[in-house]
């Protein structure tokens, strides 16, 4: 049985490639396609089972090249340069090869090309990358092999490329404000403090916050440019790096959209793809998610249709750890029931469970015997951590822009946290924590937070 091809190809390639197509019996062209809405619309139809795409078609994007791949098209790139090969290789696209391609190099991609993959956020398979980046071709061919990318070179001294073993640290909990972002800020701290390189990302499309936490300026790009890189192909690790300012030795930060309604610019293929990077970039990433799981853009729309709690459920879904903080009193333990519960079904690993805020003024006596026997008796949850409140040490904290180490080293709540960064870091000693902890030089960046920021005007 013949494969279905479409084409939405440069005029000065068109003729050539097509051409080599009709010599070879076992494909055949359904359509040319003018331009990429075209072709978005022939594959949604189920027209086609292959496309052949020019890097320079305009528009053409990872979101694009992800929609065709959920209708069960495999794309075939095609570039007149190295450089237009790997922004096509960076965009997802199942094979890269150069547009003067003759017949038989196009017969050997395309039947070395993977199968199609159907409805789901892992558009490019592990084997797929994995090739890539081990410098081979992803159709098996070793003489047409990508160069492998150099290493980073603007790279700032410490960093290091970790080839994907880097670790993910989801922070998530339900609406409320039960303190995911401050357990973020503050754990990805601690772990800096023990030597380890992170990255902490807010990943918040209802209210990012990281920034005005660690007093960053408001007009850092983030994760609005790192999604936007990632969308035209042109996003890497030393592109990743440079969005990523340092606030501390080995501590880098990619700050959240500077206005809840950019939600629509971070799409769930670009989140993907900033995390497998992130993993490159850090030891350990700490992200801090959005409270929202709702997932029923399918319902509301009969085509395809951003998700704005797309991005929170692709970082649960790849992270290595996944922290849920509840507050600690009534209403934030039964809404900590409730989204263990929506977790479960959103096809997320088991999560280690944080109770934040813990008072006895809102729990009674004994709070943290009397939470962990009551959500095991009638919630079968197991509480691994209980943060207590101190809103005076995180209120300093927030003022300074700085973590609670740095304003209040002795906080119940911050040595928990550390306790809780020591269990998440790989094995090391306590003292060599303590050491590295007494020598660290307070190299946080000194903006002003917003409370801290002069008026404006003379005098």
């Amino acid at each position: 049985m013949k494969r279905r091809v479409l084409t939405a190809l440069e005029p000065r390639h068109e003729a050539s490639l097509v051409a080599h197509l009709g010599a070879l019996d076992a494909y055949d062209l359904v359509r040319r396609c003018p331009d990429l809405a075209d072709l978005l619309a022939a594959g949604a139809a189920g027209l086609a089972d292959l496309a052949l795409v020019s890097a320079g078609l305009r528009g053409l994007d990872r979101d694009s090249v992800a929609h065709l791949h959920e209708a069960g098209v495999q794309v075939v790139g095609l570039g007149s340069n190295e450089a237009q090969e790997k922004r096509l290789r960076q965009l997802g696209v199942d094979v890269a090869l150069p547009a003067d391609c003759g017949a038989a190099e196009l017969d050997a991609a395309l039947r070395a090309a993977p199968h199609a993959r159907l409805g789901s956020v892992d558009v490019v398979d592990d084997g797929h990358w994995a090739a890539i980046e081990a410098g081979l071709d992803p159709a098996g061919d070793p003489t047409r092999a990508p160069r492998a990318d150099p290493e980073p070179e603007s790279l700032d001294e410490g960093d290091a490329a970790h080839h994907g073993s880097g670790r993910i640290v989801a922070v998530w909990g339900p609406t409320g404000a039960p303190g995911r972002t401050s357990l973020a800020v503050n754990l990805a701290g601690e772990l800096a403090l023990a030597g380890i390189t992170v990255l902490l990302v807010d990943a918040d499309t209802y209210g990012a916050s990281i920034g005005q936490h660690l007093g960053l300026l408001d007009e850092a790009p983030g994760l609005a440019a790192a999604a936007r890189a990632a969308e035209l192909g042109t996003l890497d690790v030393p592109v990743l790096a440079r969005l990523t300012p340092r606030v501390d030795p080995g501590f880098r930060v990619l700050t959240g959209l500077p206005s809840a309604a950019r939600w629509p610019e971070v799409r769930a293929d670009a989140m993907e793809h900033i995390l497998r990077l992130a993993r490159q970039l850090a030891e350990i990433v700490v992200v801090d998610c959005g409270f929202c799981l709702e997932d029923d853009e399918e319902l509301s729309y009969d085509t395809r249709a951003p998700r704005r709690n797309a991005t929170t459920l692709v970082v649960l879904r790849a992270a290595d750890e996944v922290l849920v903080v509840g507050a600690g009193d009534p209403v934030g333990l039964q809404r900590l029931v409730r989204a263990v519960t929506d977790l479960g079904a959103s096809g997320v690993r088991p999560p280690r469970i944080v109770v934040n805020k813990l008072r006895s003024s809102a729990a009674g006596p004994a709070p943290e015997r009397s939470i962990a026997q009551t959500l095991e008796r009638f919630a079968a949850l197991d509480v691994e951590h209980f943060i207590p409140a101190d809103p005076q040490a995180f209120d300093t904290a927030l003022l300074a822009g700085r973590i609670l180490f740095d304003v209040a080293p002795k906080s119940p709540a911050r040595q928990r946290i550390a306790t809780l960064a020591r269990q998440l870091a790989t094995t090391e000693p306590t003292s060599v924590l303590a050491d590295r902890s007494r020598g660290r030089a307070t190299a946080w960046r000194r903006w002003p937070t917003l409370l801290q920021r002069p008026a404006s005007g003379p005098g």
